[in-house]
Order: structure tokens, then sequence, then C-alpha cells
């Protein structure tokens, strides 16, 4: 395996991860998963060969996997969809708000995820809004985004869901627009006593409905009596919501997103090692003053924390709410603009090959050729699949 510095998350579940799916029954969504980070960029995924018109020189390109939690995809993905973000940003103030969930709620949310994440989602999004159109604190329409993670950098659990929210909305009768306080959104303890609130509201619920599992170690909790134990303690637990200063300006916007939005457990460049069944990488401890870590984990310690954040097949992460719905959002937006007095034409672009997208939006001409530098590349066969690689070990 390479050395330090040079290994990839590909490489692991390369050499441990046949071995992996061996001693371990896996979902189909975490061996998917386990498979497209494998096979990104290699003959398994066929390609093509490119040529120079002018040195000769041959280059052999392979697809990506193009898979949500591989850490090499979804560059261009990103910054495309962070370009589309950009004709909805308004001359505004918008925060960055953050709701955490407690711990003792973690291995419910691991055995019951794709029920959970809807349930944090939802609480999330009638408390911004509930709050906000209470004449108290803003009494308008706002706009928010909320984009789902699910990891410490530790790579424990560690659900939370990130939010940029307009810094003020659209009057209730829809004919103005009514700016927050320079610099202030809703107070934090408002904002988490009611999200704690309503999320303990709707698992309830969810309880009583049927929606919950409960296999293996969290049996227990299948007892009524038990399950509202827990749920009760929590309401004297402290709920983590906190609201950071508003953006700077709409490049503050973007680059929140560009951190946030298309964000993994864990990139290639924090893995430093994987050697003698250990891996080591970097991670921050917050509870440490924010200080730089290296943390060594058995192998397979380390595939199951990973594991731990594959999102259940076609789940949505990034979800919009508010005058950002995706159904009005473009009838919302142009009435924004049209009370703050901006303009509202967005002129569009010709449709562009993706080469040209990779040039304008990263910088990267993938048609001039890496040797000469003066030619250009162009394709001279397409290469297939290699049959060679066949469905991963179970």
């Amino acid at each position: 395996m390479r050395a330090s510095h040079g290994v990839e998350l590909a490489d692991i579940f390369r050499q441990h991860g046949p071995e992996y799916r061996r001693v371990h029954s896996l979902p189909l969504n975490h061996l998917r998963a386990m498979r497209a980070v494998e096979v990104c960029r290699t003959a398994a995924m066929g390609g093509h060969k490119d040529k120079c018109d002018s040195c000769g020189h041959i280059e052999i390109s392979y697809n990506s996997c193009r898979n949500r939690h591989c850490p090499k995809c979804q560059i261009l993905q990103k910054e495309k969809w962070i370009e589309a973000r950009n004709e909805d940003l308004l001359p505004i103030q918008y925060f960055h708000v953050v709701f955490t969930i407690p711990s003792e709620l973690n291995p419910l949310v691991i055995m019951n995820q794709k029920v959970m994440y809807n349930l944090m989602f939802r609480s999330v999004s009638e408390t911004l809004t509930e709050l906000s159109g209470n004449p108290k604190h803003l009494g308008a329409r706002i706009g928010l985004m909320g984009v789902l993670h699910t990891w410490g950098q530790n790579l424990m659990n560690h659900p939370h869901i990130h939010c940029v929210v307009t810094g003020g909305g659209l009057s209730l009768d829809g004919n103005r627009w009514i700016s927050c306080r320079k610099r202030f959104f809703i107070p934090v303890r408002v904002m988490s006593s009611l999200f704690k609130g309503k999320l303990l509201a709707h698992i309830k619920s969810a309880f009583a409905s049927g929606e919950f599992i409960f296999p293996g170690g969290i049996g227990y909790l299948r007892e009524p009596h038990v399950f509202e134990r827990l749920r009760r303690q929590l309401y004297y637990k402290k709920w983590v919501v906190y609201c950071k200063p508003p953006f700077d300006g709409v490049e503050g916007v973007l680059q929140y997103l560009g951190r946030y939005t298309h964000r993994i457990a864990i990139s290639n460049n924090r893995i430093l090692t994987a050697e003698h069944g250990t891996v080591t990488f970097r991670w921050r401890d917050y509870s440490d003053g924010n200080t730089q870590k290296i943390m060594p984990l058995k192998v397979e310690e380390f595939i199951r924390r990973y594991l731990l954040h594959v999102l259940p097949d076609r789940y949505v992460r990034i979800r919009h709410f508010g005058l950002l719905a995706n159904r009005r959002r473009k009838d919302n937006i142009s009435l924004c603009r049209e009370l703050l007095g901006t303009c509202t034409n967005i002129v569009k672009e010709k449709k562009e090959t993706w080469q040209e997208q990779l040039l304008r939006i990263c910088g990267i001409d993938v048609t001039t050729c890496p040797v000469c530098q003066k030619g250009r590349m162009f394709t001279v066969d397409e290469l297939p699949p290699s049959r060679c690689n066949g469905p991963p070990n179970r």
C-alpha cells in the first residue's frame, strides 16, 4: 500500500474490503458504496483514450463512479450545483444555523436512518418557519436550505443539520420585504427549545405509528414504557443549536456552500497511513480547543465508522424550504428581487460541454496536451468496462 500522504479510501477498501464483507453482513447500499469507491477511475469503469494532435502523446482516462460517498467524485457536480444556487441569492444577510441532537438518540438513528433524518428535517424547517413567522421575532416568510451531516471529525455518528437562512423574508401578505435586525436572527435558546419540543413530539408519533424498528442492541426500546422514559429524559438535556454571524455577502455564502454541501465523512487528504492493520487520519478535537490530532483505528473499525455515514439509496440530504422550496422558488425569488429593487433578469449562457464547464468553473483544461502544452487532445478510442471485476463478495 502507498506510503504516508498517498493513501486513499479506495486503497483501504481494495485491500481490506473483501475480508470485511466476508465477516459482516452488509446492506445493499453499503455494498454499492464500497464497490463504487474501489473501482472509481479504474479499468473496471471503462474510459477513453486521447491523443495529442501535435506531439502524439497518448493519455488514458478512466471514468469516475459519481457515487456521492466517493472522495474523488462530485467536484464538477458540486461546482455546477453551487453555480445554480448563485442564481437564487439575494443582496441580503444570510445566517448559518446548526441543529444537533443529543447523543442518546444515536443508536435509534443508526437503526432508523431514513425515519430519523426525515423527522430532523421536518423539525428544523418547522422551527425556523414558525419562529420567523411570529411578529415577535420577524413576522415574515423566510427561505432556508438544510444540509444533513451525520459525522463528527472522529467519524463517529453525529447527526446534525446545517442551514443557510435568509436574514429576512416576505411579509405575510407578500407585499414587502422585512429584514432582520443587523447581524441578529432569532435567539438560539428559543430555537433550541422549540426544536427539542417538535422533534420529541414527532418521535412519539412515529413510535405510536410503528415507524421504528428495534433490532439487536436497541431491542429493549420496543417496550413503550422504556421508549417513553428515554424520550422524557431528553427534555432535560441541553440541545445544541447555534447561529453564526451573517455570512460576508454573497461570496461568503458561496464559500460555505463549497465547503459543506457535498462534503463526505472523510476526504483522502485526511488519511495519513494504512499499514499493519491500522489506519491513521487527521481530525480536529472541538472539545479541546479545535486542536488537530492524529487518530489511529484498526482497519475494521475505520471501515465500520465510514459505513455509518452511507445514506439510504436516493435519500435527499440537501433540502429547501419556505421561499426556497423547489415548487415556488423561481416565482418567490423573482418577487423578492422586485421588492428589494434588484435586477431580475438572468442571462442564460449557451449550453457548454463538460470540458468547457470544467475549465470555466475549476480552471482545468483537459483538452490541452499535458506533455507539449501546445497540442489539443482528441478522443481516438472508447474503452469498455473491464469484465474481470465482478461484484464484491459479501
